[in-house]
């Protein structure tokens, strides 16, 4: 297995192109089975030119990729002007299963596992792993994600959301030689691969964890039996300047998805949206279904609590490590990289810190697919990453 990731500023996207096909050829010494391309809202008017340029340079190659807000390759964020990421692999022992599809053809129920292996061709019996990629304007993602996990629990799911269109039909999709405006492209990914997966969401728990004693849906009217009103005045009370104005603008709400747990560190939640609190009754609306003996804390999001959470997870992740990784693909939010830090390449430059040179393509993504306590979700804010390595050795 071998992987390289480049990266072209060119204003041109067939410059461009040309630039990262160089650089290809000259580090693999053979065609790569897999080709991954993000391409810059900038290049627009040509996004239907890149299939076949890249057919020509790599006609065995499969391809799969979509536009971006903003690209990321060779270990470089570029946002806000041109940018064209091409990561390429040699994937020996490996069978590439590539699909698509619309929301109007998924399966009726996220649990009929042989429709979805139907609709995927793909059979869990191969124990595959997924890289996703969807229209956020025309594909239910969430949906999707649910039925992935009952069909293949011990799939990893890793992927994001297109971005740089304003609307539906404004983005595009790549897969093999064709390109999309709508729906989902996916790849299945079995035999001798292994893809390790990190999510940071950059946020830190302030206050208790609660339990939800009463709520409807998506709404919480009692946490440990008060109303969220009181529950937040007090705790807003409780900070400190600068906690209080991050409360003001940057505070979320973690679930605890490991309910046996009897003590919560960060990472342990899922970090979910507020959607807005009704003055009358003093209850909250947030952006999950909720349900009975649920954990949850809030939390607070700031430029310094995700540079810590990353460096985090990444250093335990490499402590961990048994094996090399060849190549890795992160999907990051369009609200980090400089909007967040004030500052470019502060994800890639950490990951490169403390992982090394580990070839490094992506997109800043519309939202994010990856797993939190083994369960694969649509995510925002985050950075999700994929790592990839042989299973073997």
């Amino acid at each position: 297995m071998k992987w390289h990731s480049t990266l072209s500023q060119e204003a041109d996207l067939e410059k461009a192109m040309a630039e990262s096909f160089q650089q290809i050829h000259t580090q693999l010494s053979e065609d790569p089975d897999l080709v991954v391309i993000f391409v810059s809202e900038h290049h627009a008017k040509k996004f239907d030119q890149a299939p076949v340029w890249l057919a020509k340079q790599f006609p065995k190659s499969l391809l799969i990729g979509c536009s971006a807000g903003g690209v990321i390759g060779g270990g470089k964020e570029i946002e806000g002007r041109p940018g064209f990421s091409l990561t390429a692999a040699t994937l020996p022992n490996v069978e590439l299963i590539p699909f698509r599809t619309e929301s109007k053809h998924l399966p009726k129920s996220v649990t009929a596992p042989q429709e979805w292996e139907k609709a995927l061709h793909t059979p869990e019996k191969k124990n595959p792993h997924f890289l996703l990629l969807a229209d956020p304007f025309t594909f239910e993602a969430e949906y999707f994600l649910q039925g992935l996990d009952q069909t293949f629990p011990k799939a990893k799911k890793i992927g994001g959301l297109a971005s740089g269109g304003r609307g539906p039909g404004a983005n595009v999709l790549y897969l093999g030689d064709k390109i999309y405006p709508e729906g989902l492209v996916g790849m299945a990914m079995c035999g001798d691969i292994e893809i390790d997966t990190i999510v940071a969401q950059g946020c830190r728990p302030i206050g208790m964890p609660m339990f939800v004693t009463r709520f409807q849906k998506n709404v919480i009217t009692e946490l440990d039996g008060r109303p969220p009103a009181e529950v937040l005045q007090a705790l807003f009370q409780s900070l400190g300047p600068s906690d209080q104005q991050l409360f003001r603008t940057s505070l979320f709400l973690g679930v605890v998805m490991k309910e046996s747990q009897q003590e919560y560190h960060q990472g342990d939640f899922l970090i979910r949206n507020l959607v807005g609190m009704d003055p009358n009754t003093g209850a909250l609306a947030v952006g999950t279904l909720l349900k009975d003996g649920m954990v949850v804390q809030f939390h607070l999001r700031d430029a310094k609590t995700s540079a810590q959470d990353l460096e985090e997870l990444l250093s335990k992740y490499k402590n961990q490590l048994t094996a090399q990784p060849q190549g890795s693909l992160l999907f990051s939010c369009l609200g980090r990289g400089v909007h967040l830090y004030g500052k470019p390449d502060h994800d890639t430059n950490v990951f490169r810190q403390k992982l090394g040179d580990i070839p490094l393509g992506g997109f800043f993504c519309n939202g994010e697919i990856g797993p939190v306590q083994e369960t694969t979700f649509l995510h925002g804010y985050t950075s999700s990453f994929g790592i990839f390595r042989p299973k073997k050795g």
